[in-house]
């Protein structure tokens, strides 16, 4: 049986209606990045970026997950969390509802708060204010726990140790433009890795990849899924 690692990111999470950074006419296009997903926006205009980050955590809570997310938790139950580790970019928890048992938030989760001050972290409500109180420390210094462009992600260490041991590595729905995940196609390969990318469109690092699959994530996941269990 492989050590797999699978790298999920917003392609999954769009067939259950999360939108992306490149949507046209959903969340994202009405701000700017740099006002709503970096410490310097939050700095700025607290108000703005809970505000932004109260609607996204509103309308992931309607999501449900998809037959891609219900695949991977399907093979993870299989298999088990050692053998099928999943790594998402997302900051939903589709996965979860999906079935996995466990699951690596590069990115963070946006139903968890942080504190800014202390770095204590607790399951968000639904509607985060400037003026919420850290439940340890009782600053005013409450922000969502989501990794921000100029943050380093979680698990990094752990995450380059799955890479390092994996058997095989597969990315699903990620456009390749955001590092250091862009990376770890390469990072896998590096210790004899094989490595197969599931892709509604050829990403900026196809080329990466032994092979490339191309497709929805709801049919190309079970799919494969289907042929490792069944195998």
């Amino acid at each position: 049986m492989k050590r797999i690692v699978l790298l999920t990111g917003a392609g999954i999470s769009a067939e259950s209606g999360l939108g992306t950074f490149r949507d046209e006419g959903g969340l994202w296009s009405q701000h700017r990045i740099e006002d709503v997903a970096t410490p310097e926006g939050f700095a700025r205009d607290p108000a703005l970026v809970h505000g932004f980050y109260n609607a996204r955590r509103a309308q992931a809570r309607w999501a449900r997950p998809n037959p891609a997310h219900k695949a991977l938790g399907r093979l993870q139950q299989a298999w088990g969390p050692e053998t099928v580790q999943i790594v998402t970019q997302n900051v939903d928890s589709l996965h979860e509802a999906g079935g996995a048992s466990r699951v690596w938030h590069m990115h963070g989760q946006l139903d968890r708060a942080l504190c800014a001050d202390c770095g204590h972290r607790w399951d968000a409500p639904s509607e985060m204010a400037p003026d919420d109180h850290c439940p340890r420390c009782r600053a005013p210094a409450t922000r969502p726990d989501v990794v921000w462009f100029g943050e380093i992600p979680y698990h990094m260490v752990l995450i380059w140790e799955m890479l390092r041991d994996a058997d095989l590595f597969v990315s699903i729905g990620t456009s390749g433009n955001v590092y250091p995940a862009a990376a770890f196609a390469q990072d896998a390969a590096r210790t004899g890795a094989q490595t197969l990318e599931l892709n509604l469109e050829r990403s900026a690092i196809s080329d990466n990849f032994d092979n490339t699959r191309l497709g929805k994530a709801s049919d190309l996941v079970p799919a494969w899924v289907d042929d490792l269990l069944g195998g």
